[in-house]
């Protein structure tokens, strides 16, 4: 057996400073490189969510049908189609990735009897993130509406009728949709075409809704149904919970419809 000698134990001997010092200075430059790009990163894109914008002043916005006064698209915006074919109302605010489309391709004829602009979005509206207004004869949103995000509306649905042919190759079926004026989609709420909701409908969560409904309505589930309603000299059937509703000081009333 051979003598190990004492510098050969110098060598292979435990050095944990070593392995200390070789992953710290990595970690180091690391850190230091981040702090240093970091800030600048994020005033970098706090700069390009404000200069991203799309307002009724810009170059994008004056391609719309109509961009009224004080609206915006907020950046990064999601895809647009057909933008002559769209009106946006006036204060209306449209958060960021949401997809406003008339038809399948540009230039593409409407359809007949469809007439401009298709998509119409009222004032005081606000579309939430990541939402889809896909229209392609009219779908029309009244004022005041706002929406949780990625909601999606729609008046086209693929249809099925011939066994014989691919889905994706038989044309469209079209139907208009109307979202009365005050109401309340919740996150991720389902729009059909031929759905028609009166005023101050409100949609729950993740519901799809077709068909039409009164005013003050509240639909919920899979396909929507009426769970609440509204009835003159009665009040809400079923009766609303007791919840604190503290509005501050000087908190905007918006206009009551009609």
């Amino acid at each position: 057996m051979c003598a190990v000698s004492p510098f050969q134990r110098y060598l292979v001997r435990p050095r944990p400073h070593l392995r200390i010092s070789l992953t710290v200075v990595p970690m180091t430059i690391q850190r230091w490189a981040r702090g240093l790009s970091a800030p600048i990163a994020h005033r970098l894109w706090a700069w390009m969510r404000w200069a991203g914008g799309i307002g009724p002043q810009d170059r994008l916005g004056r391609q719309f049908a109509s961009f009224g006064e004080g609206a915006l698209i907020c950046f990064p915006p999601g895809d647009s189609l057909g933008q002559e074919h769209i009106a946006l109302g006036a204060a209306t605010l449209v958060a960021s990735n949401v997809t406003l489309s008339v038809g399948m391709a540009p230039g593409q004829p409407l359809p007949t009897g469809a007439t401009s602009p298709v998509l119409r979005i009222g004032d005081r509206c606000l579309i939430g993130r990541g939402s889809h207004l896909v229209a392609h004869r009219s779908v029309v949103i009244g004022d005041d509406v706002i929406t949780g995000p990625s909601c999606y509306v729609t008046d086209q649905n693929h249809v099925y009728a011939d066994p014989g042919t691919p889905i994706g190759a038989q044309w469209p079926a079209d139907d208009p949709v109307e979202i009365g004026a005050g109401s309340w989609l919740g996150a991720g709420a389902v729009i059909l075409p031929g759905a028609t909701l009166a005023r101050n409908t409100v949609v729950g969560a993740a519901a799809v809704v077709r068909g039409t409904f009164p005013d003050h309505s509240v639909l919920a589930g899979i396909p929507a149904t009426v769970v609440r309603s509204y009835v003159p000299g009665v009040g809400w059937q079923p009766e609303l919970r007791d919840v604190l509703i503290d509005a501050p000081p000087g908190w905007p009333v918006a206009p009551k419809h009609a």
